[in-house]
């Protein structure tokens, strides 16, 4: 029985490595304690889809108060309101890993880095309308994000990282290098091998060392649980080519329950 449904038609970023590797965040990874007075959230991949996250949160009546929002990363990109990401992460109860996306937008800005790829063909072409002021202030808030967060719940850890996390790792063990080596964060940010084993051979390919682990990265047609692992990117971005495009929001604390919001094209907001 097929348990994961890859959207093949949706076109996926034009590489798999970055050229060069931005810097590392100073805390790659960061934790938090268990909420005991409110519910905690995951996001899919966002890639500017703001407005609808705005519909996906009333929906479910999220308390800012009380209430913490987690997001898998790639805030950024494809999307009509990729410069209203910094609104969202100066919010006390918003969090976020780096994406690939994020990492992109880190290399394109180095002085040897690819800026003309992450333009014209992975969805950085919002960069040029906004002012050098805001660019520097995405700049510093981005680069300092961390590549995995690790959330207590009750008595069970929840994990928040991109993409993957190397096959025969356990969660402990792979966030346990983040810090200081650039190929584990490349891995993190930018791998599909667990994914796509789990597509061809039907078997979850669980992860040791975490209760949950919540990932984005590869758009599917449905937020699908597969052993211990939360796929969430259902190609929110992607409504003007894909009709089942829809953003997906995961409450994992307390319970699990997944409400998601068909997205619809949005006009580009001018800066």
């Amino acid at each position: 029985m097929r348990i994961i449904h890859l959207l093949h038609k949706i076109p996926i970023n034009s590489r798999n490595l970055l050229a060069t590797h931005p810097p590392l965040p100073a805390q790659a990874v960061r934790t938090f304690p268990e909420n005991i007075k409110g519910r905690d959230f995951a996001v899919g991949d966002l890639h500017g889809m703001f407005s609808s996250l705005e519909e996906l949160l009333e929906s479910v009546q999220f308390d800012p108060e009380i209430d913490r929002l987690f997001s898998v990363g790639d805030l950024i990109d494809r999307g009509p309101e990729s410069h209203r990401a910094l609104e969202f992460l100066a919010k006390p109860w918003f969090y976020a890993v780096q994406g690939n996306h994020e990492r992109l937008m880190l290399e394109a800005i180095q002085e040897d880095g690819d800026m003309d790829t992450w333009l014209h063909i992975n969805g950085g072409g919002w960069w040029v309308n906004i002012s050098d002021g805001l660019r520097a202030e995405f700049i510093e808030t981005i680069k300092e994000l961390p590549i995995a967060i690790e959330i207590q719940v009750a008595q069970a850890k929840v994990g928040i990282i991109h993409a993957d996390i190397a096959h025969g790792m356990s969660w402990p063990e792979f966030i346990g290098i983040l810090d200081d080596d650039a190929k584990a964060v490349n891995y993190a940010v930018w791998s599909r091998n667990r994914l796509r084993m789990t597509e061809l051979s039907g078997q979850p390919a669980p992860v040791d060392g975490v209760d949950l682990l919540i990932v984005g990265h590869t758009p599917l047609k449905n937020a699908v649980q597969v052993g211990n692992i939360y796929y969430l990117d259902t190609a929110a971005a992607y409504s003007s080519n894909y009709e089942d495009a829809k953003l997906s929001l995961l409450q994992f604390s307390p319970g699990i329950e997944l409400t998601e919001l068909p997205t619809s094209a949005l006009t580009p907001l001018g800066l």
